[in-house]
């Protein structure tokens, strides 16, 4: 049922920085609506990830509509709820509930959200060869490599430090997908995939490095040449010291912004039953982020 009114919030620990309450805030303001965005915060109200149970009933007892749900309980959160949406269940991670008829029930748009910026960004990309430096252990990476596949790619080689995590994520992208459209391999094998992915290909980052907190470059910066595109889901800084590296090395890049701000946007679509504009939310990222507008390259 529609309303003009809604409450939602984000479940996470340290989140106080988040930009998902000004996101929905604004985009309900444009379309006349009342949104008020809490942040729940496992440091600030002192509890483990594994309370994230509580929280929901608690949220759904307090009349909240619907909550976003992130690190480091994406995938704690599954145990807790009514229904899973197909894509949340395949991935196994929930980053949307929705209360819904007495029910909640999880969605991820995640996926959704990378899909919506590569395909905006990066629109002819060649997609044979795809690198993703990370696993990501909370569920962004999973998101991802789905995005990928499902945008086409013609194999996505997982490469992570913890080599069980990597051969954990590839192996349910083949159950998935089909035999062969995933493998794992560790940091050490990254010049060798990379240089095979010249011109069929490119890279997707998805580890922590570069974000304000963890700065630096994710892989040596010579493995970085022309034929090969970079896409970011780092997005605080926006202008990451990988992306500022990669356009220097004269690839095409995708900075994370577009992620965020499309998951946000597929969210706010479930919240509110309501269609956002997404490039506006786009632009309210970059302008909340101190950057610029990208334009699709």
């Amino acid at each position: 049922m529609l309303k003009d009114s809604y409450l939602v919030g984000l479940i996470g620990s340290g989140i106080g920085p988040s930009l998902s309450p000004a996101l929905h805030e604004r985009e309900a303001g444009r379309q006349g609506l009342r949104c008020l965005y809490r942040l729940l915060d496992l440091d600030t109200i002192g509890v483990p990830p594994e309370a994230v149970g509580e929280l929901l009933r608690a949220a759904r007892l307090l009349g909240f509509d619907g909550l976003n749900i992130t690190h480091p309980c994406k995938r704690l959160v599954v145990e807790h709820l009514d229904a899973l949406d197909p894509r949340a269940e395949a991935l196994g991670a929930v980053n949307t509930v929705v209360f819904e008829d007495g029910r909640a029930i999880g969605h991820n748009t995640d996926v959704t959200g990378f899909a919506a910026s590569f395909a905006r960004g990066l629109p002819d990309a060649p997609l044979e060869r795809v690198v993703q430096l990370g696993a990501g252990g909370g569920g962004a990476g999973a998101a991802v490599a789905h995005a990928l596949l499902t945008l086409g790619a013609g194999r996505v080689t997982v490469v992570d430090a913890l080599p069980e995590r990597a051969a954990a994520l590839a192996a349910a992208l083949n159950r998935a997908f089909g035999t062969g459209r995933a493998a794992s391999a560790l940091p050490e094998r990254l010049p060798a995939l990379l240089a095979a992915a010249h011109g069929t290909g490119g890279l997707v980052h998805a580890t922590p490095t570069g974000m304000a907190a963890h700065p630096g470059l994710p892989l040596p910066a010579g493995l970085l040449h022309p034929d090969l595109w970079v896409a970011e889901v780092v997005y605080r800084p926006l202008e990451t010291e990988l992306l500022r590296t990669a356009r220097a090395a004269g690839c095409a890049t995708l900075d994370g912004g577009g992620m965020a701000a499309f998951q946000a946007a597929d969210a706010f679509r479930l919240f509110t039953g309501r269609e956002p504009d997404a490039a506006r939310m786009l632009a309210d990222l970059t302008e909340l982020t101190g950057g610029a507008v990208a334009a699709p390259r």
